[in-house]
């Protein structure tokens, strides 16, 4: 049986792997970036642990999951900010010339929807939308079995709806974005920004600087009653449901996926997020639209970029 080979470059690992046509993930690696070691040196590296996973196997096509800005038409990565040097570099083409099948380049976030479409929770229905909570959010959308790409590949950035308008700063330059309000980021930011103006918390008898705080500690000191880790954890839940009301509202799904580590911290997330969205989604029918949990866990960015070698131009 062929093999599909899925490619996961991000700006601190790259994971690749080699599954079959139904996603079974059959053999891995996953080692540093190293940004400052440059494109090529980095690309040549992905070419050596791609070419030992190949050997000796049939391999219908290749899929590359990368943060953007990319164009996925042209095989191009344009600039990304986590993989400085990489302007304008033609990834598909240099991966290409050396295995000779066909290679596909998609944005990781959009990659990651079309994993769990496939592979994961989403493979029984024909409508889904895919939000990743970590450090940042991102997500894809998927209409009638088709990702929708948008103009130059820019479609689907849930996690840069406002939400707050005049609120947090976000990285993008916009304020109150989703992203700046529920993001791992952004709730040790606000946290950090709270305990700095003199409120208190268990918070800090656990951390020795305030770069220490994480997303999962505020968590853990809100499930001890924390009141400042209770306020700020509440209002990022608050506004990610928002987030996805609106989604919901706008796209009507089967099912909205939520991945990333932010939903490991417990069923309340998806309790509160499904209680707000009933409430504020009131133009469609909420009773069937589905919130779950990604199912692909810590494969999503391989499954992801082999699901987008597995359907080529056709996803």
């Amino acid at each position: 049986m062929d093999k599909i080979i899925g490619i996961d470059i991000g700006g601190t690992k790259i994971a690749i792997g080699r599954a079959d046509i139904n996603g079974n993930l059959e053999e891995s690696v996953r080692f540093p970036t190293n940004v400052s070691r440059g494109y090529k040196v980095i690309v040549e590296e992905i070419i050596e642990r791609t070419a030992e996973l190949i050997k000796g196997q049939s391999v219908r096509a290749i899929g590359i999951g990368c943060g953007g800005p990319l164009d996925s038409k042209r095989g191009r990565i344009l600039s990304p900010p986590n993989l400085p040097g990489w302007d304008d570099v033609p990834l598909v083409e240099d991966i290409k010339s050396v295995f000779k099948v066909p290679v596909y380049l998609e944005n990781d976030a959009n990659a990651a929807a079309l994993g769990e479409f496939h592979f994961g929770a989403g493979k029984d229905v024909s409508n889904m939308v895919y939000m990743t909570l970590s450090t940042g959010i991102g997500g894809g959308i998927i209409l009638n079995n088709k990702l929708i790409h948008g103009v130059r590949d820019s479609g689907g950035e849930v996690g840069h709806q406002t939400i707050l308008p005049d609120g947090p700063l976000c990285n993008c330059g916009n304020r109150g974005c989703l992203e700046a309000l529920s993001s791992g980021t952004g709730i040790a930011k606000i946290f950090r920004e709270k305990l700095a103006s003199g409120r208190s918390s268990i918070v800090s008898q656990w951390v020795n600087r305030p770069e220490e705080i994480s997303a999962k500690i505020i968590a853990d000191a809100a499930k001890m009653g924390d009141s400042l880790a209770k306020e700020v954890w509440d209002s990022a839940i608050y506004y990610l449901g928002i987030g996805v009301a609106n989604i919901v509202t706008i796209v009507s799904p089967e099912m909205v996926v939520l991945g990333g580590s932010l939903t490991k911290y417990g069923d309340e997330l998806f309790i509160k997020v499904r209680e707000i969205v009933r409430k504020r989604a009131r133009l469609v029918p909420t009773d069937e639209i589905k919130i779950v949990p990604a199912k692909l866990g810590d494969d999503v960015g391989i499954l992801g970029a082999v699901a987008v070698g597995l359907l080529g131009d056709d996803r």
